[in-house]
């Protein structure tokens, strides 16, 4: 492989993992699809109900984040540092991402670290592919929006206000949602430390329910 060519691929590669991340935090399922091989794998390195979270074929992993992030879970992620090797049609990268979820279903905040390792594939067609990635977190942290009364949702992806008013307050005169730039709580304290298991300090999701897994690919685990 010439300097050129291996220059132009490091700089397809970039662009499809941030077109990855894009795709996720905006919802894009209809695009994210062709970021992956047929067969790709993800392995988000952590258990979701007992059971190791990984998801196996683009079809498959489609369908996870279409189903896990719906318009009620807001994501951000920021992918920087990479270590990118090619070797021919194929070639390995380590990330390092940061992530946040917005729950506003569970009103619950997440906010994490993590190294990606992915593989990538050049296909047929020239084009570099997603073959699979492992996350390996650095830490988690998880806050209840109860825990924080003066959070307030004032801007959302679209569709993802689910009955707020513009303003972020909730019309039934529910608490509002929304984060605090100093992550601090309205009376001053701390929010919750990092809870690996992604359960809130009483075991239950701020209404009262275990919230389902709220993959980021900072994956967003």
């Amino acid at each position: 492989m010439d300097s050129l060519e291996g220059l132009r691929s490091l700089e397809e590669i970039r662009q499809v993992k941030y077109r990855c991340l894009r795709c996720v935090d905006l919802k894009l399922w209809d695009e994210i699809g062709d970021v992956f091989t047929e067969e790709a794998d993800l392995d988000y390195g952590t258990v979701a109900y007992g059971k190791p979270l990984k998801i196996a074929g683009r079809s498959g992993i489609v369908a996870f984040f279409r189903t896990k992030l719906g318009p009620d879970t807001l994501t951000s992620h920021a992918a920087g540092q990479p270590e990118i090797t090619v070797d021919g049609g194929s070639a390995t990268g380590i990330w390092q991402v940061r992530d946040t979820v917005l729950a506003t279903r569970h009103r619950m905040l997440i906010t994490g670290a993590a190294f990606h390792y992915d593989h990538y594939e050049r296909g047929p067609d020239g084009r570099w592919r997603v073959a699979r990635t492992r996350c390996v977190r650095t830490y988690e942290a998880m806050v209840s929006l109860d825990d924080l009364p003066s959070f307030k949702l004032t801007a959302a992806l679209e569709g993802a206000l689910n009955g707020r008013a513009p303003d972020g307050q909730a019309p039934n005169g529910q608490a509002p949602v929304g984060p605090i730039p100093d992550g601090q709580a309205g009376n001053g304290q701390a929010p919750n430390g990092p809870i690996p298991d992604r359960q809130a300090g009483n075991g239950q999701a701020g209404n009262g329910q275990a919230p389902d897994p709220l993959p980021s690919l900072a994956t967003q685990q």
